[in-house]
């Protein structure tokens, strides 16, 4: 996707998140309020792409500006997340179009063939084989997981644990592209890749930790990290939108919130996609490694300063 084009889609995505913001198209004052919504979904769009955790950023935000709505209503929590990762799963969509029909017309061919040829088919193979523990665990877990994770104080232990693993990670040679790697590495991907349901442990972080350690370099890692979160978000957005959105009803004040949030996250994702394949290219992940460590620590002190409980 030419960069133009990106910046273009991107910018008129927010800039009508922010029209229908401005404007209060479908506000419900009882609900969440567009405005939470715009906030939320740039924040989905950052955090989903770059190594620092979406979902534990989806939490920290509303318990840090005291916003309890969501965590007070599941249901309209459960189908908002769908809008906000339906806004992602299009920016990368989009912006790795043109890989996407190369990788699944490659997938097809090796079926065909019965048997892997090229690197674009090893590629496929380890993107649709790296996608099953992930799924295995978040359809077995979600409720678990649900359930025991996802406070404050162990999103900052997990943020500031990945940073740990991602500087060390980092360290390695960069000696390989995507199309070097095999079977035996996809699975590892793939159990590093369910590790990220737990929030504050970040998918792109989990995924592009594991790329380093395999010696791919900074770029083919990211580039990795974004093709995996394809299937994996697909598959999440056909079960939740399934059961959540269409067979269920739809919770009241969804109309303008799912909307802005959609948008927002779009367009913030091409601009996280664009801007991270653009750095990682020059530098070092160290930048995301003292973003987390950071975070952590202010997690701490207003947890330990009393300014905010530990729970959520």
């Amino acid at each position: 996707m030419r960069r133009s084009l990106v910046y273009g889609v991107a910018g008129a995505a927010f800039g009508l998140a922010l029209v229908l913001t401005l404007a209060g198209v479908g506000d419900d004052a009882d609900a969440l309020t567009n405005p939470q919504a715009l906030v939320l979904g740039i924040v989905q769009g950052l955090t989903e792409l770059l190594p620092i955790s979406s979902s534990g950023h989806l939490i920290l935000v509303p318990w840090a500006a005291d916003w309890t709505y969501l965590k007070q209503n599941d249901r309209f929590n459960q189908t908002f997340d769908v809008a906000l990762h339906l806004g992602t799963f299009i920016a990368v969509g989009a912006y790795f179009w043109g890989d996407i029909v190369r990788l699944v017309g490659a997938w097809l061919g090796s079926i065909r063939h019965r048997r892997v040829r090229s690197s674009d088919e090893r590629i496929a193979w380890f993107v649709l084989v790296a996608t099953i523990p992930a799924g295995i665990v978040g359809l077995l877990g979600e409720d678990a997981i649900a359930d025991s994770l996802g406070e404050p104080w162990q999103i900052a232990i997990l943020l500031a644990a990945g940073a740990v693993l991602l500087w060390f990670a980092d360290r390695a040679p960069q000696e390989r592209t995507m199309g070097d790697l095999g079977m035996r590495h996809a699975v590892v991907m793939g159990l590093a890749q369910a590790l990220a349901l737990a929030p504050g442990v970040s998918r792109s972080g989990i995924t592009i930790t594991a790329g380093r350690l395999m010696r791919l370099d900074r770029d083919a890692a990211a580039r990795f990290s974004f093709l995996l979160l394809l299937p994996t978000v697909l598959g999440a957005l056909v079960l939740k939108g399934v059961g959540d959105v269409l067979l269920g009803d739809l919770p009241n004040g969804w109309q303008g919130p799912f909307l802005v949030g959609t948008l927002a996250s779009l367009a913030s994702g091409l601009v996280a996609i664009d801007w991270l394949l653009g750095y990682v290219r020059r530098h070092t992940y160290d930048v995301f490694v003292w973003y987390r460590l950071l975070a952590a620590m202010i997690i701490g002190l207003l947890i330990l300063s009393g300014v905010r409980a530990a729970s959520f």
